[in-house]
């Protein structure tokens, strides 16, 4: 188990220490969204958008009204973006959650022998869950630093008080992001295990003493025999939770009518977390389809109801060996769903199962099962929702794929930052399917600030598509003219990533200024209704870079229905990539996208090696000194 040394904490509560999130200067912000499109879109259309940015950002104009509006915002928030990208980026959109919003974390395949093995797991890794939470609240956790690039400052740990305490709560319109208030006198704490479909209450202290593993694997255990009475078993409700989100708010609101569900719903939204014991899928657990399985359970006919979507953290234990973890991403970013479950894994290998001195059966209250009344419309609305997500669960296009040319080892030695790297080669990719070059998002952390989330690195740079076009166009560019232009593409997309994580990237300052305007009750200024900045906000190609130290990989589905959803775990040795989009796109393909990928990370491969001889094969000394430690906290989320 890993020891966190006190000494190593600062009050993980408090931000403000840190600087305030800066807005950034308006000519600045304007002149970087022109040279963002301007390759993206036609000639004409990019003469009109220059006139309307033109004339937003002239001397006296609305752009700088709205600008001096956003500094005063500034001056008294802590972060003055964080409601408005809260509200854009999650809880104003209606989609289903699974697939659309959850990133979720794959593990290992575990190799369970029997039940018995299943609850030792579960008990495990609760204890490990309910270690962690501790040091939460006890503001313990070592302060998280930068790497990458601008290592070494401190980051705002604001968003790890929100992985156990936080609930997202459907809404007609918008949904509403709770937050479990501390009191004086905690209530008992609680998780819900999910198992066949059936939710249970776990209390893990009784009487103010924490459960032992042992009290908990026979809690476990008594649940399981519970959701084994076939008489007993109630419809799905978690089914409910995996809609979209006004439909979940319409259901929710006919659900609380009754008492029974008030209180069901009620012990749900304030539980630490869920844990899901599945059923077997009955399907090979490749990659592929083991980060399938964790999006959306395998839709209505496998595990697709044995979970509750609202909820952060939904730990996923498969009677097969397919675990992992679902996350509800509104509350925080994916590099805390990195360091809870990394923390996890180590406790899980690194303590030995607890199964020792024990409470009597007779000493602990039986686990109790969530009991729901369902009328005739709740009937109607779960059939329309268990549709619904065997739909999604067909239409996912998902692809696992571990390529093994060479990782970050290669990529460094060529003195070039991996991230960098690896989104130039995204855009070569997506430029040799598609002929051209899209609106991409990459996540960057700005938790150098306080409250900070995240902004976008817009990867597709006119440098990338000058890089991309060379290499399509091999006969008449040369090798070397090509390795300028990739330098130039990735010491572009480098100074993008430097600017998003020093807060001057411009995704948030538009939506700033976007949104001041409407609070203002202004008219919508003619920038933000003009076919550029829709275009330039439908992001079909969404990427993420996701480091871990231990043997696991996160996916998404992709953000807009003709779109990829591109997350990739660099290692030094290879690179994890998993990409996602919909079947029912007749533009896109994951197994293409992943083939071709493959291909062009081979030809720029082989570019390095051609013009630059630091590029051969270090010998083994070499390579095992040069060793940098895999990223822990990367810039990205």
């Amino acid at each position: 188990m890993p020891v966190l040394k006190r000494e190593q904490a600062r009050d993980m509560g408090d931000a403000s220490g840190l600087p305030k999130l800066p807005v950034p200067p308006l000519q600045q912000t304007l002149d970087m969204y022109l040279k963002c499109m301007n390759h993206l879109i036609p000639e004409e259309q990019f003469r009109k958008t220059k006139a309307i940015v033109e004339k937003f950002g002239a001397p006296g104009g609305m752009g700088e009204f709205l600008q001096k509006k956003l500094m005063e915002r500034s001056d008294h928030k802590a972060n003055w973006v964080n409601d408005y990208w809260l509200e854009d980026m999650y809880l104003s959109n209606r989609l289903a959650l699974p697939v659309n919003s959850s990133p979720v974390m794959v593990f290992p395949k575990q190799n369970f022998k029997g039940q018995s093995d299943i609850l030792r797991f579960a008990a495990h890794l609760i204890s490990g869950v309910l270690e962690y939470k501790s040091l939460i609240d006890g503001r313990a956790l070592p302060v998280d630093y930068a790497r990458g690039q601008l290592a070494g400052t401190a980051l705002c740990m604001d968003q790890y008080n929100k992985v156990f305490t936080s609930y997202r709560l459907p809404g007609p319109k918008l949904d509403t992001l709770v937050a479990q208030k501390s009191m004086v006198m905690p209530e008992p704490e609680h998780i819900i295990v999910a198992c066949k479909n059936q939710f249970f209450v776990l209390d893990v202290a009784i009487n103010f003493r924490r459960l032992n593993e042992k009290d908990l694997y026979t809690q476990l255990e008594r649940i399981r025999k519970m959701a084994d009475i076939e008489e007993e078993r109630l419809p799905p409700i978690g089914l409910l939770t995996s809609d979209g989100r006004t439909q979940w708010a319409e259901a929710r609101s006919v659900l609380i009518k009754d008492s029974t569900n008030r209180d069901s719903l009620d012990v749900i939204e304030r539980c630490l977390c869920l844990v899901c014991l599945d059923e077997p899928s009955g399907i090979e657990l490749t990659d592929t389809n083991r980060a399938s399985l964790m999006l959306h359970g395998g839709g209505t006919d496998k595990n697709g109801g044995n979970r509750w979507y609202d909820k952060p953290m939904q730990f996923v234990i498969g009677a097969d060996g397919c675990c992992g973890v679902v996350c509800e991403h509104s509350p925080f970013e994916g590099i805390v769903l990195v360091q809870c479950t990394e923390y996890l894994l180590r406790y899980m290998r690194g303590s030995p199962s607890k199964l020792v001195r024990a409470a009597s059966m007779s000493e602990l209250p039986a686990p109790r099962r969530l009991r729901w009344k369902c009328s005739p419309d709740i009937q109607t609305f779960l059939t329309a929702s268990a549709d619904k997500l065997q739909k999604l669960a067909k239409n996912l296009d998902m692809n696992v794929n571990k390529f093994t040319g060479y990782g970050k080892e290669f990529i460094k030695r060529q003195k070039m930052s991996p991230d960098a790297y690896v989104q130039v080669a995204l855009q070569f990719a997506f430029y040799r399917c598609h002929g051209r070059l899209v609106s991409t998002y990459e996540s960057a952390s700005i938790r150098r600030f306080q409250e900070g989330r995240v902004d976008n690195i817009r990867s597709s740079t006119p440098e990338a598509l000058a890089f991309v076009k060379a290499m399509a166009n091999s006969s008449k560019i040369t090798d070397a003219e090509k390795m300028e232009m990739l330098r130039t593409a990735i010491k572009a997309q480098t100074n993008f990533t430097i600017l998003a994580i020093t807060g001057m990237a411009i995704d948030n300052h538009l939506l700033g200024l976007r949104e001041i305007a409407k609070e203002l009750k202004l008219e919508k200024p003619e920038l933000f209704s003009d076919a550029t900045y829709a275009t330039s906000i439908q992001f079909i190609l969404s990427t993420s870079q996701v480091p871990t130290t231990e043997e696991m990989f996160c996916c998404y589905g992709p953000v807009v229905p003709n779109g990829y959803g591109a997350c990739y775990n660099p290692q030094m040795d290879h690179i994890i990539f998993c990409v996602s989009s919909f079947r029912d796109s007749a533009e896109t393909c994951s197994d293409l996208f992943v083939k071709t990928l493959e291909g062009c990370l081979k030809e720029m491969q082989d570019l390095c090696r051609k013009c630059n001889t630091e590029a051969k094969p270090a010998d083994s000394t070499e390579r095992r000194e040069g060793t940098p430690k895999v990223m822990k906290n990367g810039n990205k989320s």
